[in-house]
């Protein structure tokens, strides 16, 4: 019975010690967020509520085990201290993540609204998602080492890994040398401005935006909500489109198949009348041409400009739709026309006879 109160008493007294901590930590954070809302740090920094108050309470709950005496703690010293050791490394190395990741987050933000090329801030936005998950995998590696020293059989493996180390990074680099050319390729794509995240690229014949970059894999999202995950790799090693290099702005096509009797000019008037009153339209340039021509019609061409490829697709989808109507209501002539029955003869001219040959008069 002794044992059990003393037991209530360390744990209540470490909780609720760790928790008045975190709560004036939480108060100061959110005061200082109220005085400063432009500076999202104070924000971010309540993330770090939860692994703070680990870090705390499994630091006071161990102070307190020894300071009330606990038997079962007193009789198995070594692994109560060994395993709050483990406790205060993970606990620490999420703590150090969390406010890691605000500070990174927060300059971040700060950048990205002073800065008004939209480009320049998706190209900061992927070195830092990067540089996140970086630091998240460097301090975790870090943490489990720490945590694999406390154990002295460990030690002892760790000392006789070090001697063969120059045959276990050989077999190592065979090994992960697909994940290490993945890693080196997120790198090399974060820092080398090649593609960012909110690109429209098409690879593999899928248009869509990039959503996700990781050390190893970019995630794409279709216009049809689908998700096409690809290795980092290959946009290094094949050739991809990136609309969004250089400006967002883009130029589009609408082909139509059209008769030869086609009022071509009145055509084109129709197509600025229209284009003057399309919102997506960015009055860049616009034209519209004969680009082709054959026995049985031609080709049209209207080419539209646009602010970014979202708008563009709109816009030729608009276009499109609007010529057709057009012809249809007030030129049907000049739809394209598919002959499936021989043309009519001339007055006077002789008519030809099932055997092959004209018929005499």
């Amino acid at each position: 019975m002794e044992n059990s109160l003393l037991l209530m008493i360390a744990l209540g007294g470490s909780a609720l010690a760790a928790y008045a901590v975190v709560r004036a930590a939480d108060l100061a954070t959110r005061r200082a967020d109220a005085r400063r809302p432009g500076t999202p740090l104070w924000a971010l920094l309540r993330r770090c509520r939860t692994p703070l108050f680990v870090v705390l309470f499994t630091a006071l709950f161990g102070w307190a085990v020894r300071a009330t005496g606990w038997t079962p703690a007193r009789d198995h010293a070594g692994l109560v201290d060994r395993i709050r050791v483990l406790c205060l490394i993970g606990s620490g190395a999420w703590l150090t993540v969390r406010f890691a990741s605000a500070l990174v987050e927060s300059s971040y933000a700060r950048y990205a609204g002073r800065t008004h090329d939209r480009a320049r801030v998706r190209r900061v936005r992927t070195q830092v998602t990067l540089i996140t998950r970086v630091v998240s995998v460097g301090v975790g590696v870090i943490a489990c080492a720490v945590a694999l020293v406390t154990f002295p059989s460990f030690r002892a493996l760790g000392t006789s890994l070090l001697a063969s180390a120059g045959i276990i990074g050989i077999v190592a680099g065979v090994a992960a040398q697909s994940t290490l050319g993945n890693l080196f390729a997120g790198f090399q794509i974060a820092f080398g401005d090649m593609v960012r995240i909110g690109d429209t690229v098409v690879v593999d014949g899928e248009w869509g935006l990039v959503e996700e970059i990781t050390l190893t894999f970019l995630t794409v999202r279709t216009w049809d909500e689908r998700r096409v995950t690809l290795p980092v790799s290959y946009f290094t090693s094949r050739p991809f489109e990136n609309w969004s290099r250089g400006g967002a702005e883009m130029t589009g096509t609408v082909f139509l198949h059209c008769d030869h009797a086609t009022p071509v000019p009145l055509l084109r008037d129709h197509l600025r009348g229209f284009l003057d009153d399309c919102p997506g339209w960015d009055r860049r340039g616009w034209d519209l041409s004969v680009t082709d021509t054959s026995p049985t019609g031609i080709t049209v061409r209207a080419l539209v400009t646009a602010k970014d490829p979202d708008e563009l697709w709109t816009v030729r989808c608009a276009v499109r739709e609007e010529l057709v109507r057009w012809l249809t209501e007030k030129h049907p002539a000049a739809l394209p026309k598919v002959v499936t029955a021989p043309p009519p003869n001339p007055p006077g001219a002789p008519v030809p006879r099932p055997g092959g040959g004209p018929s005499g008069g």
